[in-house]
């Protein structure tokens, strides 16, 4: 889905040489370069998702700057936390295109310049443009491409590596949150802005660091560990089968690409030749046509390939499960930010700052979501445990400290109550695996893609209903009430699918049965 020709690769012309010359492992798959990967996707989730999560300090001063309502303000957050997983699907035309480290260096330029130019914002709609839209896009151009990278390098150990990786966010939240506190309060929050995009700048480094595969590695990875014959024959296979799906390898785009390149070529050279008896100016104008030419072949193949990974899945969505799927994702996600955002002004509020200055509630609820993510991933491993009942049971425990967190008015009650929020929410390294079991590994990358997407569609609109919600009751009691009860109705819609499918699985074999 996000695959590129730069990034994995599809030379497997040669078969024979796969099946009687044993391959010997190459040591930067499982190993060697790829935990540099890792630790490229760590930092990248550190400086972005963990930035995100600390934004409720950077809220509060906008607060006090502009006078605003909290409804008003709250997009500028939901805005780039929302627009970083939105973007997603639409990023992977740009993987597609100039490969994962390509991407993620413009990206980084792009979210730091964002954080800079947010440093002279003269209102909250300059901050909509700057902070939400341009560092938005520019960590959706970065995020992607850690996630994508981590699974290209990793066969074997794919889920210990992505665990790894993602813990960034919470050890993200905790530095970003004493980081931003920090600068605000020595420098104020238009030097802190400025800082911190310069910080930012540092995913470039990440970017630079995330080395494509070249085909004979993708090769090995896929065909390595496999002792005979046939199972070398299968891994071929299982490998081609999977650049397919991701839109890198088909026969019938490669030949029309070919084709495309012989036109070209053609032309070219019926150019080049009637241009050597011209002037400097028609060879310019030949270079030129040349360069556009192989420009808009590529535009246009990472163009075909990212619309067949993504529009042609349609099929997904006869999955009435998998749709029940998208409806929690679309309530869930805003629940979890929704305290990052308006916490530290609760806290303020209940004349809490003294304690929540010596350990800020969200640093509380990125700490355990460490811990939360690796306890609850251990235990749905177990064999005797189902992956979707503890996925079920992490979701219900948020959603209980969601709406039971208004009732908690001391720094004590508040502590324990994000400590839960923060272990159950781990259940976000169990998504991956949740989905797979609903529409199987073929569909799996354009499947995690829409559910990101819904993510990010929750992530966008929370805030704000929370803001506007206390502008009009003034209390933030009922902003987590209403959104405690939306992501009760997306859980009920996760236990009704399941069992009308069953129900309808018995009835139709009934029915088969009776004939």
């Amino acid at each position: 889905m996000y695959a590129s020709r730069e990034d994995i690769g599809y030379d497997f012309g040669d078969d024979s040489k796969v099946g009687s010359k044993p391959i010997k492992p190459n040591p930067n798959i499982d190993g060697g370069w790829a935990w540099m990967i890792v630790f490229s996707s760590f930092l990248v989730h550190i400086l972005i998702m963990g930035s995100q999560m600390a934004l409720g300090i950077l809220n509060m001063e906008w607060l006090e700057e502009f006078n605003q309502s909290r409804g008003l303000t709250a997009w500028v957050s939901s805005l780039s936390m929302g627009i970083t997983l939105i973007v997603g699907p639409f990023i992977g035309l740009f993987i597609s295109m100039c490969g994962c480290r390509m991407t993620a260096i413009i990206g980084g330029i792009l979210n730091a310049l964002g954080w800079i130019l947010s440093a002279y914002a003269s209102n909250v709609h300059y901050l909509f443009l700057t902070f939400g839209v341009t560092a938005g896009i520019g960590s959706g151009m970065v995020y992607l491409p850690a996630v994508v990278m981590v699974g290209q390098y990793f066969q074997n150990r794919r889920a210990l590596a992505q665990g790894l990786s993602t813990t960034g966010t919470g050890f993200g939240a905790f530095l970003m949150t004493a980081l931003l506190k920090y600068l605000c309060t020595e420098f104020g929050w238009r030097n802190a802005m400025f800082i911190q995009g310069a910080i930012s700048l540092n995913l470039c480094v990440c970017g630079a660091l995330m080395r494509p595969l070249s085909p004979k590695e993708l090769r090995e990875k896929y065909v390595v560990g496999n002792d005979s014959e046939e199972n070398r024959a299968k891994a071929l296979s299982q490998s081609t089968e999977t650049i397919k799906s991701n839109g890198v390898l088909g026969e019938e785009p490669e030949k029309k690409e070919e084709a495309a390149n012989e036109e070209v070529l053609g032309s070219v050279q019926h150019i080049e030749i009637g241009g050597k008896s011209g002037s400097e100016r028609s060879m310019y104008g030949l270079r030129l046509f040349k360069t556009v030419s192989q420009l808009t072949v590529t535009v246009r193949k990472g163009f075909a390939l990212w619309y067949s990974s993504y529009f042609g899945a349609a099929s997904l969505f006869t999955n009435r499960v998998f749709v029940a799927f998208i409806i929690w994702a679309l309530f869930a996600y805003s629940s979890f930010v929704i305290p990052f955002i308006h916490l530290p002004e609760i806290v303020k509020q209940y004349k809490l700052s003294r304690q929540d200055n010596v350990f800020p509630l969200t640093s509380i609820i990125a700490i355990v979501h460490i811990f939360g993510k690796v306890i609850l991933g251990i235990i749905s491993d177990l064999p005797c445990i189902s992956t979707w009942n503890v996925f079920l049971m992490a979701n219900f425990t948020l959603v209980t400290c969601i709406l039971t967190l208004p009732l908690m008015q001391t720094y004590i009650g508040l502590a324990v109550v994000c400590a839960l929020i923060g272990f159950s929410s781990g259940y976000f390294s169990l998504m991956p695996v949740v989905t797979e079991d609903l529409v199987g590994t073929k569909h799996l990358a354009n499947a995690y893609g829409i559910i990101i997407c819904a993510n990010g569609i929750s992530a966008l609109f929370g805030p704000p209903f929370a803001g506007w919600i206390y502008d009009i009751t003034q209390k933030y009691d009922f902003s987590f009430y209403i959104a405690g009860l939306l992501y009760m109705v997306g859980i009920i819609f996760l236990l009704i699918q399941p069992c009308i499918q069953k129900k309808q699985s018995r009835e139709k074999s009934t029915e088969e049965a009776q004939v």
